[in-house]
């Protein structure tokens, strides 16, 4: 196992990303947060926070669910039915700019996924992606709008993010 990450590396990485948002987003403009569950909800919610004392303005935060649009739900080798949870988005998404927050971006699979999930909730004005890790290896054209860490990981390596809401600790390893 190493660390990529540690606990105030991923402090000071989110923050640099509410920074970036802070100086490249419309102040005249209606702003949301959608993390995609379940680590890029907690990332969601620490961004929101942020964003909302830099911008001077509330910023709403929700949660995506989207193992309904996933592209992996019937391939034959898997061994388990997925788990559906709810979407949270206590706010109307239309015409509003969306900040998609989510832990890893790897292959393009699940921000892709988001994608078609947020279009079938409304027409906002603008997506942008937002992720911690951007780990390189993509499947499709996407790219992260803001990033906390770019690095290049062996496809056979796995990236964790583990968040102190949800797994007791802050840290991102690789497996």
């Amino acid at each position: 196992m190493k660390v990529l990450l540690d606990g105030n590396q991923i402090k000071q990485a989110i923050a640099g990303l509410a920074d970036q948002m802070a100086a490249d987003l419309p102040k005249d403009v209606a702003i949301g947060v959608i993390g995609i569950r379940s680590r890029g909800e907690v990332l969601g919610q620490r961004l929101a926070t942020m964003l909302s004392a830099r911008l001077g303005q509330d910023v709403p935060c929700g949660t995506l669910d989207i193992t309904l649009y996933r592209d992996d739900l019937n391939r034959p080798n898997r061994s388990t039915q997925p788990q559906v949870r709810t979407t949270d988005i206590p706010f109307s998404i239309d015409d509003r700019i969306l900040i998609l927050v989510d832990d890893v971006l790897f292959t393009g699979r699940s921000a892709r996924a988001a994608l078609d999930a947020l279009i079938d909730l409304g027409r906002p004005r603008a997506i942008r992606l937002a992720v911690l890790v951007d780990r390189q290896g993509r499947e499709f054209p996407i790219q992260a709008d803001y990033v906390g860490l770019k690095t290049s990981i062996a496809p056979d390596k796995r990236v964790y993010v583990r968040l102190m809401e949800s797994d007791g600790t802050d840290e991102v390893v690789i497996e």
